[in-house]
């Protein structure tokens, strides 16, 4: 039993150094722990979400909602190394300007941002700011949680439904199909903040849902799987879905 709880917490660290600039070492780092680390993906989002909850709390105290809120964003993106903000925008990149599938994933390779990366990334930015600033200051700090979890469950369910695409990169090591105990585990963390909110913000999980299907569905079609780039690009776009989903539950049930 100690000897499977330590490996388990072996895993999230694991997690917690691959997807934040948290300062983890281990004596012999063995690679084949990062595709077992995918199961603590969304309690690493857990982690960043209360990171900048308590950013935005304390900063709350003293600043408009609106500074605050920008504050939060900035302590995740520094938190994350704007790694799956780099990925959507390598994502947009490729999608847009490439025709062929090897075309979309040569420019997704590519650390130059181009067009569509600079404006989706930018559009995504700001309805994220906007989404969160309408919010009750009360209800932020559990919403951003929420959000940082459960859009890292929506990447790894890409992981447990689709293929790793490339022969090599950063997100190689992560391409062994997840079994259902390992998905059961991600799903419980991706979940759990969710009980912190009122039943009728549950409806924001429909528009999550849609950009799933859709995001999925694109990538599918367009290169026959996914990339890192693609999973960062899906936990961004379901996350911001997430966000603008709590603000129609709001405005939905307030005509009730």
């Amino acid at each position: 039993m100690r000897i499977v709880a330590s490996n388990q917490w072996r895993y999230f660290l694991t997690a917690i150094m691959f997807f934040t600039r948290i300062p983890v070492h281990f004596k012999n780092f063995d690679e084949a722990d990062l595709n077992k680390s995918t199961r603590f993906f969304p309690l690493v989002g857990v982690l960043v979400g209360a990171v900048g909850a308590l950013i935005f709390w304390l900063s709350n105290r003293l600043l408009p909602l609106e500074v605050a809120v920008l504050l939060s964003m900035a302590a995740t993106i520094l938190l994350t190394g704007a790694f799956h903000e780099d990925g959507l925008a390598d994502a947009i990149d490729g999608l847009g300007g490439g025709w062929t599938r090897e075309q979309v994933l040569t420019i997704m390779v590519d650390s130059r941002i181009g067009s569509y990366g600079a404006v989706g990334l930018l559009l995504i930015l700001l309805t994220k700011y906007q989404a969160l600033s309408y919010q009750m200051a009360i209800f932020v700090p559990v919403s951003m949680i929420a959000g940082h979890a459960l859009s890292r469950l929506c990447a790894v369910l890409v992981m447990f439904t689709q293929s790793y695409v490339k022969a090599e990169g950063k997100s190689k090591p992560l391409a062994t199909q997840l079994n259902v105990t390992e998905l059961m585990i991600a799903t419980f963390f991706g979940l759990l903040p969710l009980a912190f909110l009122e039943t009728k913000f549950l409806a924001a999980l429909l528009p999550v849902a849609v950009v799933w299907l859709w995001f999925s569905a694109k990538i599918k079609t367009r290169i026959g799987g996914y990339t890192g780039d693609c999973l960062g690009a899906m936990q961004q776009l379901t996350e911001v879905a997430f966000y603008v989903g709590l603000l129609a539950s709001a405005a939905l049930f307030a005509k009730l």
